[in-house]
């Protein structure tokens, strides 16, 4: 196929989205509602997916040391610790310090300030794989000198569940509204073709093959899906902008971040984008396909 009969195609696309102007603006309507839904659970999604990261990533096992072992077996503890396989990092962590931290988050109006500091000497473990932080949790507390061991048991399982069912609930919904606006296409391209009728069978008549009568109604879904990506790309990207701009310094010393605008808002762009085109593709496909006898 040469190009000019391509351009010839591509003007009788258009021809017929103007002369179909009410139906190709509903086209366009639905998929424009449909992929700005679509662009606001993605970058939902994906943000709960680095959210989801960030958290698993900073997860620690806290050892508190037994207050009656000697410094000699506390550095035994602390050396056996890093030496675990699976173990990325130990950072150690004084009663004092440990005090301090209680004073800096609750203030110097702490009881405990001023009496002798009954706190522990604390390990901060960190395992290479988030996955074996319990496995790594369990072997520590066998160690002597491990008083007590804790990483957040049950909390973490109930937050990464959560985040489980929201990307699935995000999943259905998110092609529950693509087919509903291929749907919404596939119509359109139908009331199109039952009114060309007659100008397709006179085009059999002399001659015109079966894909040189379907590809100008592929080229007008691929039309409808790209003009009804335009107004999401740009809605989503100018709220994620704002919004990025807006919540990122109250998160500035938070384990959780946004994802950064860019190149993350551009690849949101993109899948809009090709999202259009592909339910506008598949629409009219779809309708040529079981409306167009040729």
């Amino acid at each position: 196929m040469n190009f000019k009969i391509i351009g010839r195609h591509m003007k009788e696309s258009l021809t017929s989205m103007v002369r179909n102007r009410w139906m190709s603006f509903a086209s366009i309507s639905a998929v424009t509602v449909t992929l700005l839904l679509v662009g606001v659970f993605l970058v939902i999604m994906m943000n709960l997916n680095k959210v989801a990261d960030d958290i698993e990533n900073d997860v620690e096992i806290k050892v508190l040391i037994d207050l009656g072992v000697n410094e000699t077996e506390e550095l035994q503890l602390h050396q056996k610790v890093e030496k675990m396989p699976g173990v990325e990092s130990v950072k150690y962590s004084t009663k004092k310090q440990e005090l301090d931290k209680l004073v800096k988050d609750f203030g110097n109006d702490l009881s405990l300030f001023k009496q002798e500091n009954p706190l522990h000497n604390v390990l901060y473990v960190k395992a290479e794989n988030p996955k074996q932080t319990e496995k790594v949790a369990k072997e520590i507390m066998t160690y002597k000198g491990a008083d007590k061991v804790s990483y957040g048991k049950g909390k973490i399982e109930k937050l990464f569940g959560f985040l489980n069912i929201s990307r699935n609930v995000g999943i259905v919904l998110i092609v529950a509204l693509l087919l509903t606006a291929t749907f919404l296409i596939s119509n359109t391209i139908k009331i199109t073709i039952t009114a060309r009728r007659s100008e397709i069978e006179i085009m059999k008549l002399v001659g015109a093959t079966n894909s040189f009568v379907r590809t100008p109604f592929i080229f007008e879904g691929m039309w409808l899906g790209a003009l009804g990506a335009v107004l999401p790309i740009a809605v989503v990207t100018t709220l994620y902008a704002t919004l990025h701009d807006k919540v990122t310094p109250t998160l500035e010393n938070e384990i959780v971040q946004l994802l950064d605008v860019m190149p993350f808002i551009l690849q949101i762009d993109l899948i809009l984008l090709v999202m259009g085109v592909v339910i506008g593709v598949l629409g009219s496909f779809m309708s040529v396909r079981k409306f167009l006898k040729v």
